[in-house]
């Protein structure tokens, strides 16, 4: 008759093992290689591991990279689409539209102006020598006051003397005796009341002056009456 009793007692007394599963040792800290497993290998699992890493995080940029790309590419899909879209191409038309209207509305306003300012020249450069050439008999008097002396010395010399300066100031200028003896002479801006041979001046050149000339610029208010040589008789 078996003994079941002593049987539970060689289990009882059978010695507990068990195995330390754990990669890093409690005592050292160091990982530990697993049982079967050459040495080295925990170390190059380790590396694989780190290089996996690294792969993941390389896949990862790429990954970001190609994402940035595509959203680029969508925005400029969407830029193609929506200027195709008939009310956009519309608008953008009648943007043209007012802007060359504008331009116009510009260039007019620029040659409105001009006009204007030269009109305003052509009125004022107008009115002053109306005013100049009202005031030529006047000057004539004054020439022929100071011929005979009147003008010779007091306050009505000196008055003259102002009342010339303005109108010089104007830009009026005097083609008197002393300025046309000798010089050629132009039918453009002197009148010939005579023509007589002389031995000192040449021919078609002035001879005396009669009556004073003046111009403005190069206008003639009014042209002097002059002599003109006939060259040496």
């Amino acid at each position: 008759m078996p003994n079941h009793g002593n049987e539970e007692d060689r289990e009882r007394e059978e010695p507990v093992s068990f195995q330390d599963k754990r990669r890093i040792d409690p005592m050292t800290g160091k990982v530990r290689e697993p049982a079967g497993q050459p040495a080295g290998a925990a170390e190059e699992q380790t590396n694989n591991d780190a290089g996996s890493g690294a792969a993941d995080a390389d896949g990862d940029a790429l990954s970001q990279a190609e994402q940035i790309l595509n959203s680029v590419a969508d925005a400029s899909d969407e830029g193609v689409i929506g200027a195709q879209d008939p009310e956009l191409v519309s608008a953008t038309a009648r943007e043209e539209e007012l802007r060359n209207d504008l331009l116009r509305v510009q260039a007019e306003f620029v040659n409105y102006k001009r006009r204007v300012d030269r009109d305003r020249d052509v009125s004022k450069d107008n009115a002053i020598q109306s005013v100049l050439t009202a005031l030529l008999p006047v000057l004539d008097d004054l020439d022929a006051a100071r011929a005979a002396g009147d003008l010779a010395e007091g306050p009505f010399a000196s008055i003259a003397t102002k009342f010339s300066s303005v109108l010089t100031g104007f830009g009026l200028e005097r083609q008197d005796q002393d300025s046309l003896v000798g010089q050629p002479f132009d039918p453009t801006r002197h009148e010939a009341m005579l023509r007589q041979p002389s031995q000192e001046i040449p021919e078609e050149h002035v001879v005396q002056v009669f009556r004073n000339g003046y111009l403005r610029g190069e206008r003639v208010l009014r042209a002097a009456q002059v002599m003109v040589s006939a060259g040496e008789g």
